[in-house]
């Protein structure tokens, strides 16, 4: 069964709306205000006299026949009604005088001229006088002036275009209501997510749509938990592996201590120590990724001094590379405190302070900087190192990857010292990028938010 489609329905629904705007208008002339504006009443009381005598003079000088021919010409020429009574109201000639009935009644009664407006046509009933001097009624439908003729009655263009552009404004309104809302909802669960959440799902009502919509949101759906399950898959994956490659890691260990107690010192065996302690580290950091990949809903938040966490990391750091660069310092520091987990956060600012100074150029200092406002904290941790390509500042804090000229294994990092800190800067809610700094250099800046709800550890 076909579904009917969105520019069916767009267009069906514009159509309804100019059929409903038109329908408001119609109406508004129906029901418009009979009364018509005082500074009419000179112009229309000469225009309808003189026609109204040349009726009367018609009547006397040719009966009836001749009256009526004269007012018929007149509606074929102007396409108005018009109609002559005698001075009770009775009809002598004209057209559809009954609807002038009331008119000359009135005049009759009263012995003076009418006013009213229908359907937007200007409407005069007067007293005037053959050239006998015998009495009459006339009445007609006349302009009486540009405003007139179109039928322009101040009160009546407000009432009539006020109804139509609330009509036609409520009806587009809901149908760009029931567009806009499925796109805004979809752009909401794609920002979720982009930013890391996984079981996001567009909004189950707006799946139930049967139009092209609908299908969009579906397909998203099964599209966000596709991606959902190929990610936990990988996610699985590396936590199994590096579990599964401690064991053989540690018998490697056990046989190299062996064999220096056969064989003695051999720089054979130094060579094979370093590369196992390279191995140990890049099987932590993976089981720390797939830990805060897995686990980030569960990390218990507190109360972290950042201040005294940068301070000391920075020491260590600067004892740590004396020989490598020229150092470690602080260029800006502010009291600062932050909701989040004190054993993360360390990690994450050690990973990328390490990462700075190991491509810093010797002789060059890495600055560390941390500012606070109350609101959000930012961390920024310059070197003066070769920098990375424009195009893969945002890659490279994407696990195991290096960039080609600078990151390489003769550098000692293995590509994931980055990609940690930001699984941490992400679960405490903030945002963590890079940037090429002229003349060299490379500057990564970490921006969170000091307050967020705590939860539950993560599991061991």
């Amino acid at each position: 069964m076909t579904h009917p489609n969105l520019f069916l329905k767009i267009f069906l629904c514009f159509w309804l709306t100019v059929i409903a705007t038109a329908i408001a208008v119609v109406i508004t002339f129906i029901v418009e205000p009979r009364g018509v504006p005082s500074q009419w009443h000179a112009t229309l009381t000469d225009t309808a006299q003189y026609s109204g005598m040349i009726a009367a003079a018609m009547h006397e000088q040719g009966g009836t026949p001749s009256a009526s021919a004269y007012i018929d010409r007149i509606a074929q020429e102007t396409h108005l009604k018009a109609c002559l009574a005698d001075t009770n109201g009775n009809a002598i000639a004209g057209n559809d005088c009954e609807s002038f009935h009331q008119m000359t009644t009135r005049v009759s009664a009263l012995k003076t001229s009418d006013f009213n407006m229908k359907y937007g046509i200007t409407r005069v009933a007067l007293a005037v006088k053959g050239p006998s001097g015998r009495d009459y009624i006339f009445a007609t439908e006349l302009p009486a002036g540009p405003r007139a003729a179109l039928g322009i009655h101040r009160g009546a263009a407000v009432l009539q275009w006020g109804v139509a552009l609330l009509v036609s404004g409520f009806i587009c309104y809901l149908l760009t209501r029931y567009l806009t809302t499925p796109i805004l909802r979809l752009r909401e669960a794609s920002q979720q997510l982009a930013s890391g959440n996984l079981s996001t799902r567009a909004t189950s009502t707006i799946g139930r749509r049967k139009d092209e919509l609908g299908d969009l949101v579906r397909d998203f759906n099964s599209m966000a938990a596709r991606i959902e399950e190929l990610i936990s898959r990988q996610r699985q994956l590396i936590s199994d592996v590096s579990h599964e490659l401690r064991s053989p890691l540690a018998r490697l260990n056990v046989a190299l201590d062996l064999g220096r107690e056969r064989k003695g010192s051999d720089p054979a065996f130094d060579h094979m120590e370093e590369d196992l302690g390279i191995l140990d580290e890049m099987i932590g950091r993976l089981l720390t990724i797939a830990k805060l990949d897995m686990s980030a809903p569960q990390v218990r938040m507190t109360e972290v001094d950042v201040t005294a966490l940068v301070s000391q990391v920075v020491r260590n750091a600067e004892f740590e590379s004396r020989e490598l660069s020229g150092g470690v310092r602080i260029v800006a520091e502010q009291p600062c405190f932050l909701h989040g987990n004190t054993e993360l956060l360390q990690s994450a600012v050690e990973n990328v302070v390490r990462n700075a100074i190991r491509y810093s150029e010797p002789g060059t200092s890495v600055e560390v900087s941390l500012t606070c406002d109350g609101s959000f904290m930012q961390l920024t941790v310059r070197d003066h190192g070769p920098g990375v390509p424009e195009a893969e500042l945002v890659r490279i804090f994407e696990p195991f990857y290096r960039v080609k000229d600078a990151r390489d294994r003769q550098s000692g990092g293995a590509g994931l010292g980055l990609a940690i800190a930001e699984r941490v800067v992400r679960i405490h809610g903030g945002t963590i990028r890079a940037e090429n700094i002229s003349p060299h250099g490379l500057q990564i800046e970490i921006v969170m938010p000091q307050h967020r709800e705590g939860m539950t550890a993560i599991p061991s």
